[in-house]
């Protein structure tokens, strides 16, 4: 029988285990996709330790929430993708229940796509949610256009460096925020038209020096918390602020009387939506078609026995902001 990742309590990376259960089978309206490889995402870390705000039903909970691999199967009525075609997850909300890390899953047609021609499997695996994100925060949310200068926190993640690549390929001037001096090479090479390390430089004075005074036109904060409070400063007024993450688990005050326009982002707001789910794909199959958009992928080689060491992998920071891939 294939063979699926499941946790019975919340915990460390311990907790997980693969067991054997029957091939799914797709209801009405659904396809089974043969996963061939899954990234490893900081919500599923959350989800395994009980940190999610959303409750995880125990036991017997799965993880996942993205992958690619082929259809294998239809459930009855299903129009779309056929049987044998390379297709990427595009949304997965109850990845508790049918989440990808597993040989199989089933999902309704609407949440798969082609999966890009430029792209192999393992790459594939970990574009979706890094890209997805980062292009509805910063296109369908901020309205990011040429010339902006879009200011990016947590800029050496998986989202961070996607914002940087779309910012690129939109004419828009990414710069990148990093709590690390020594990361300055790597962002500037992933295409980071300046680079504020916070262990050196204040970000706001660096930010009005890269603007020419007049501050960022868009921050992205993948980080928040109580450092949000500098981002508010370094933005010019009637800028735009997502606040797309929550690497900061400390409060993050209100922001009150500051000229800017708050969005609050989560990615399901719009890959939930079968019209800005083709405006991200077409995108992506654009930018990776040129070049343009590339993932940043970890070059530790994890199989579906090795997700314990893969979820290790990622509470250490050995990935350095790059995504995990596990191959099935």
């Amino acid at each position: 029988m294939p063979r699926v990742v499941v946790f019975d309590e919340f915990g460390g990376p311990d907790v997980l285990q693969v067991v054997e259960e029957p091939v799914p089978e797709p209801a009405a309206g659904e396809v089974r996709v043969r996963i061939e490889a899954f990234a490893v995402n900081p919500l599923d870390r959350m989800m395994r330790s009980g940190a999610l705000p959303a409750v995880v039903p125990l036991p017997h909970a799965r993880l996942g929430v993205e992958g690619t691999g082929v259809v294998d199967a239809l459930g009855p009525d299903t129009t779309g993708p056929e049987i044998g075609d390379p297709v990427i997850l595009t949304a997965v909300p109850d990845a508790s229940v049918r989440g990808t890390y597993a040989e199989y899953t089933t999902v309704p047609a609407s949440r798969v796509v082609a999966r890009p021609a430029g792209l192999g499997v393992t790459e594939a695996a970990a574009v979706w949610v890094a890209y997805s994100t980062a292009y509805g925060a910063l296109v369908e949310k901020a309205r990011m256009r040429p010339g902006d200068h879009v200011l990016i926190t947590a800029a050496s993640g998986g989202v961070g460096r996607a914002a940087i690549q779309i910012a690129d390929r939109i004419g828009a001037v990414p710069i990148a925020v990093t709590r690390h001096a020594a990361k300055t090479d790597e962002l500037l090479a992933a295409g980071a038209a300046e680079v504020v390390a916070t262990d050196r430089t204040d970000v706001v004075e660096a930010v009005r020096h890269h603007t020419g005074g007049t501050g960022a036109d868009i921050v992205l904060d993948l980080v928040t918390g109580p450092g949000q409070q500098d981002l508010l400063h370094a933005a010019r007024p009637g800028g735009t602020l997502v606040a797309a993450g929550f690497l900061d688990a400390r409060p993050t005050p209100f922001p009150t009387g500051s000229p800017l326009t708050f969005h609050s982002y989560r990615s399901f707001e719009h890959t939930l939506d079968a019209v800005v789910v083709k405006r991200m794909a077409a995108f992506l199959n654009a930018g990776v078609r040129g070049g343009a958009l590339r993932p940043a992928v970890d070059v530790s080689a994890f199989t579906l026995d090795d997700v314990v060491e893969a979820h290790h992998h990622l509470e250490k920071g050995l990935h350095a902001g790059k995504k995990i891939v596990v191959t099935v």
